[in-house]
């Protein structure tokens, strides 16, 4: 299988292994992986990039879908109908809205 000269490969940070991030570079493509906190085999050559944003993206989208299962109750809802689920991921996107607008804007009190 032939690969461009300028492929790109997005992953997340259980695909930051020396060996993984090698075998791409051989092939010439370079790897957006999620970079561990310590430890990890991704270098400068792979986070000047500019599709390197990409992997911060998907990382937001997956906080908002992390926090909607955890807090908002989506992991398994209570409702049976489609139309009652709707409502519920409806009322529990706007409630997230609302704590990230809270956040945003400085309306929650500080702890300290």
């Amino acid at each position: 299988r032939t690969i461009k000269a300028d492929s790109t490969l997005g992953a997340d940070k259980g695909y930051d292994t020396a060996d993984f991030v090698k075998s791409m570079r051989d092939m010439k493509v370079t790897p957006h992986v999620a970079a561990k906190k310590s430890g990890s085999a991704v270098d400068g050559r792979t986070t000047r990039h500019a599709g390197r944003g990409q992997l911060e993206e998907g990382k937001l989208v997956e906080e908002i879908f992390g926090w909607a299962k955890t807090v908002g109750g989506l992991r398994k809802t209570r409702f049976i109908g489609l139309a009652k689920v709707k409502a519920q991921t409806a009322f529990t996107f706007a409630c997230y809205n609302l704590t990230r607008m809270a956040t945003l804007f400085g309306w929650r009190l500080s702890a300290t």
